[in-house]
């Protein structure tokens, strides 16, 4: 069993990017960080490093507990790691403007009145 594994390798093995090249892209330009520091493709990842990523759904934080160096299914994936990644800040919720059919013609002054006191006039 290896003891170290490539950055682009491990993380695009642990499915935090699609494929190896997008991983090694994301390592040039500066979004995948070991311990704090830029990790270059071709720097080596060993068991119990914080490796941060960029990824299309958010800022990811997690600690390797496992090397592997093939792409494997997302089960066994996620036994390779542990995540620290905060959870997601909750959703705003909008008021949602009714909106009037196509075609319907202009509001009358009853529709008026109603839009004002939906939107607090």
């Amino acid at each position: 069993m290896d003891t170290t594994a490539r950055a682009d390798v491990w993380v695009s093995s642990v499915r935090l990017y699609r494929t190896r090249s997008i991983a090694s892209s994301e390592c040039k330009a500066g979004h995948v960080r070991i311990n704090g520091a830029k990790a270059k493709p071709s720097q080596q990842v060993k068991i119990g490093d914080r490796v941060e990523a960029l990824t299309e759904g958010g800022q990811r934080i997690v600690v390797v507990t496992r090397i592997i160096t093939k792409r494997v299914g997302a089960p066994v994936a996620v036994q390779c790691y542990d995540d620290h990644t905060p959870p997601p800040p909750p959703k705003e919720e909008v008021a949602v403007m009714p909106r009037r059919d196509r075609g319907a013609g202009r509001p009358t002054k009853r529709d008026r009145r109603a839009m004002d006191r939906l939107r607090g006039r």
